[in-house]
């Protein structure tokens, strides 16, 4: 895969990015393999079913996953180093679901070539289920 890489002051105060993934059975078992978190709540679903959920659902940190997805491929893009990321998670993220991860520039700080993003990841019903800040440095090669 290519992605454009973008220059500092190109990348203006209000500009939105996003990505969108459906949630599957696969794809939570594959996030549960590659994290070592096999909390029963995301992988068994007798377990789940007793849950305070009452099914099973995914992961939060695959979600934000999606945030980390945005900002390297899409806003900023490539040469982008994450240097914080404050989150909320705000509702279950179930199976079969489709989530959209969108990050928004709300700040530029010119020295050192930081931005402050707005972070949303929505279902498919708009619900918001993650909600944050992430601050990143945009490296520029010389």
């Amino acid at each position: 895969m290519s992605f454009p890489e973008r220059r500092y002051a190109d990348i203006p105060v209000g500009e939105k990015a996003s990505v969108s993934k459906t949630v599957t059975d696969e794809v939570v078992r594959r996030f549960a393999e590659v994290t070592e978190d096999y909390n029963p709540v995301h992988v068994d679903a007798e377990f789940a079913a007793r849950s305070l959920f009452k099914e099973r659902i995914a992961h939060g940190m695959l979600g934000a996953g999606l945030i980390s997805a945005v900002l390297g491929t899409r806003l900023p893009g490539p040469n982008t180093i994450y240097l914080g990321q404050e989150l909320k998670f705000l509702a279950p993220v179930k199976l079969g679901d489709t989530i959209t991860a969108e990050v928004e520039v709300v700040e530029k700080i010119d020295k050192p070539k930081m931005l402050k993003l707005k972070t949303v990841v929505r279902n498919q019903s708009g619900t918001v289920v993650i909600d944050g800040f992430a601050t990143v440095k945009k490296w520029e090669p010389a």
